[in-house]
């Protein structure tokens, strides 16, 4: 039987359940999110002379709850319009209609008594067959179903999303003792294709696989810092971005956790897991039980860690428990990995460090490693799916497998027994079958080490995913310094960017063009893609910045018209060429992606034009591109100028989309054109489909535009007087005016006495002109100099 997914019940409000009812609609389900009726009202509404039947009283803790998840920051929801595909409820009243959905899912509080006495009201209502699923995080799923109907049964096992869920990629999925196979094989495929998700699925054991490996870490830094004698911030920098980890890295991860939460999946595995070798470590330190007590427990109680008091950040003193002024962390072997971009590259240097650092991070690693090595078989048969768990919930760059791997695997051994931990018998085995690492690339494919067989098996799933890393080196057709140009086969190559944060100069726009030279005479089409971070953040910002204190204008005007040649080159080439954004697309690679034949965007790209937080305007063809588009718009009868000004706006206050769906209301992506996938990880497999398609329907470039219209002095004017009036109001530095005004003249198509049809290259000169002029102020170079060494937009 085909199943089909078009309505989804969510059973439960609070904040997970509110965040799985905004992803559901952010792909396009139709939901119904229920919780209970309150049983007293409040203040307000006794004032209000409402009673307890009223609707809006009935219905007021899940309409709290969705309000509430709707204002979060960062937003559970890719477009606030999507919230209209959730339609709220209560138990009560309305829970005869979860009769017409195709999955119900439960999120109520984490208690057995409560779980079994709302499914038995579900199966009341609930049409034979219907998926029916609970988000627990810890208790045992084969409990919950006991005493329900053989339907039930079947149909029913936990799903485990992470919270944001909206952000954070795992989906543990844990059978009960009936759960018919083809309903795991479901959840399994639709986690991944329409979720969006890494599908992991899980034993029904305490915590599960990301919890159980992230919250054994976390304790086991609670105690290493204790024996070693460090501090929150000094573990912080240790476990941060250097290694592959969250920014908030441990203890700000917690803070933002919460302690509570933390505290309570930690002691559930003390009392459920006696014959763990780290059942210890699962006990509270004194300073956690403390904290505890003191109700310190985070960003919802406003200190944990770190505690912020005016505009200062403290942090806490685990000796004296006290808050004290924050103390920078140096260390020799962190000096060592600074010219190692690569994270994976970074561990070997690591574990050999000679001061603190490299004593923590051995001591860190060897547990982890051992602890991992000993939860197979009991959480899971296949050592991939541990990695997959920490990369998908906790943020990780990197599985402890793959770090493992890293170090070396014997290396990685002897720190285990060097530091008195053990692993486990098949770790030595492994290594005695001839077999140095846990994963192995061929053909393009990853494979891990099975145990039971002792030989390396492909991972299963990939024939959707193109993993760039794993063919890098044997279908590398052409590479400079910072690009890359792969044959994906079929015709299609991919070019992909690797100068720092992926920014666009020299290197990356002479990439760009050899990658059309060797499409237009020897392929199909073209990708232009990578699996970084991000997309790209724009252009080279400190060639720019060097160009125009030097005062080499000529350079910087021959500079500004090769990235606008270059972006109509991708606009007009003789080959379709598709754009694959996600995260961070700034400026330039805003620009790049607005110019290509189509964009494949990631669900998660927040994309811009973000020019005049530097004091410029778009130069590299997003401000005529703009204009263009406003131009498209233009219908008879409209006020062409209503229309022209949301374009201006949006530049005009560098605007980033929060997601795909966003750029589409701004105009920088274009719906029916276009297209967004949520699952990052098919994305490159995508944008090559899209490039065969348009090549075998007989790709034509697109004719060069000469019918642009832009409105001169109608719109010029207006937009004057409107900057003029920012300036008054204050809203505006007279610099921010300045850079309007040149936008404005741009987009107006200059100070022309009536609307007129122009040429591409018409506005690309002017837009040029008005970038090369606005480098020329003091207080443009300013702001460059300030983002380059801040990070940060100037305003000044």
């Amino acid at each position: 039987m085909k199943r089909r997914i078009k309505k989804v019940a969510v059973i439960g409000s609070g904040i997970m359940g509110s965040g799985i009812a905004c992803h559901f609609a952010n792909i396009g389900a139709e939901v119904l999110l229920l919780d209970i009726v309150p049983n007293q009202l409040t203040e307000s509404e006794q004032k209000k002379g409402l009673t307890l039947e009223n609707n809006a009283v009935r219905n007021r803790i899940v309409n709290d709850n969705l309000v509430a998840a709707l204002k979060s920051n960062p937003s559970p929801i890719y477009d606030k319009k999507f919230a209209n595909r959730i339609t709220t409820g209560n138990t009560t009243d309305d829970l005869a209609k979860i009769k017409d959905v195709d999955w119900i899912i439960e999120v109520v509080v984490e208690r057995l008594d409560i779980k079994k006495a709302v499914y038995e009201q579900i199966e009341k209502y609930r049409k034979p067959g219907t998926l029916i699923t609970s988000n627990t995080s810890g208790i045992p799923i084969h409990l919950m179903s006991e005493g329900r109907s053989e339907d039930f049964q079947e149909h029913f096992c936990g799903t485990h999303f992470f919270n944001p869920v909206r952000y954070l990629k795992l989906f543990e999925i844990i059978p009960g003792p009936k759960t018919k196979p083809e309903v795991l094989d479901f959840l399994n495929n639709y986690g991944e294709q329409f979720l969006g998700k890494t599908s992991v699925v899980a034993k029904d054991t305490p915590a599960f696989i990301g919890n159980r490996i992230g919250i054994y870490g976390i304790m086991s830094l609670f105690h290493l810092v204790k024996d070693m004698e460090m501090t929150i911030e000094e573990v912080d920098k240790l476990t941060g971005p250097v290694i592959g980890r969250p920014k908030s890295a441990t203890f700000r991860t917690v803070d933002v956790v919460g302690l509570d939460t933390l505290v309570h999946v930690a002691n559930g595995l003390y009392e459920n897991c006696p014959n763990d070798e780290a059942h210890n470590l699962f006990q509270l330190p004194d300073f956690i039980s403390k904290m505890m007590e003191n109700k310190w427990l985070g960003s919802k109680t406003k200190q944990g860690f770190y505690k912020k008091v005016d505009k200062e950040i403290l942090s806490l003193d685990l000796n004296t428990l006290e808050y004290r002024p924050q103390q920078k962390a140096n260390f020799q072997t962190l000096e060592a990995t600074k010219s190692i971009d690569k994270v994976i590259d970074r561990f070997k240097v690591l574990v050999k460090g000679k001061d603190k650092a490299g004593e923590f991070y051995r001591k860190s690693f060897a547990g982890l490693f051992a602890y991992v090595s000993n939860r197979i078989p009991e959480i899971t048969d296949d050592l991939y799916k541990i990695d997959d768990a920490m990369k998908a919930g906790f943020g990780w760059e990197h599985g402890p497998f793959q770090v493992w791997d890293a170090v070396g695997v014997q290396a990685g051994l002897d720190m285990i027994k060097e530091t008195g931990e053990q692993a486990a018998p098949w770790i030595e085995e492994m290594l005695a079958s001839g077999n140095q690492s846990f994963y192995t690339v061929k053909d393009g494919s990853n494979y891990y080490y099975d145990i039971p067989s002792k030989s390396q098996k492909k991972i299963p799933g990939q024939d959707t995913f193109i993993i760039l890393d794993n063919i890098r080196n044997n279908k590398k057709v052409w590479g400079n310094s910072e690009t890359t140009l792969h044959d994906l086969g079929d015709g299609i190559l991919n070019l992909e960017f690797h100068s720092k944060m992926n920014a666009i100069g020299g290197g990356v726009i002479s990439g760009i063009n050899k990658a059309i030279d060797i499409a237009e005479n020897e392929y199909e089409g073209l990708v232009i893609g990578n699996q970084a971070a991000n997309f790209s953040v724009g252009a080279n910002l400190a060639m720019i910045f060097m160009m125009a204190v030097e005062q080499e204008y000529d350079e910087l005007n021959f500079a500004i018209k090769s990235f606008q040649d270059t972006m109509m080159r991708v606009r007009y080439s003789a080959i379709p060429v598709i754009a694959a954004p996600h995260g961070m697309t700034l400026g330039g690679g805003c620009e790049l992606t607005m110019h290509a034949d189509k964009a494949v965007a990631a669900a998660e790209t927040y994309i811009g034009l973000v020019e005049f937080g530097v004091g410029v305007i778009p130069g590299g063809g997003g401000s005529k591109e703009m204009a263009l588009r406003a131009s498209d718009q233009f219908k008879k009868n409209d006020v062409k100028l209503n229309i022209l000004q949301e374009y201006f706006m949006t530049v005009g206050t560098a605007k980033v989309a929060t997601s795909a769906y966003e750029a589409y209301d701004l105009g920088i992506l274009q719906k029916g054109k276009d297209v967004i996938v949520v699952n990052k990880d098919r994305q490159i497999a995508e944008a090559k489909k899209h490039a065969l398609l348009l090549a075998q329907a007989g790709y034509t470039p697109p004719v060069h535009r000469k019918d642009i219209q832009v409105l001169g002095k109608q719109a010029l004017g207006a937009f004057l007087v409107g900057t003029d009036g920012m300036l008054a109001g204050k809203y505006i530095s007279d610099h921010d005016r300045k850079i309007a005004n040149k936008l404005a003249y741009v987009m107006a198509g200059g100070d022309l006495s009536e609307p007129t049809l122009v040429t591409e290259q018409y506005l690309l000169d002017m837009e040029r002109e008005a970038f090369l002029s606005l480098c020329t102020e003091k207080k443009t170079l300013e702001r460059i100099q300030y983002m380059l060494t801040k990070g940060k937009p100037l305003r000044n």
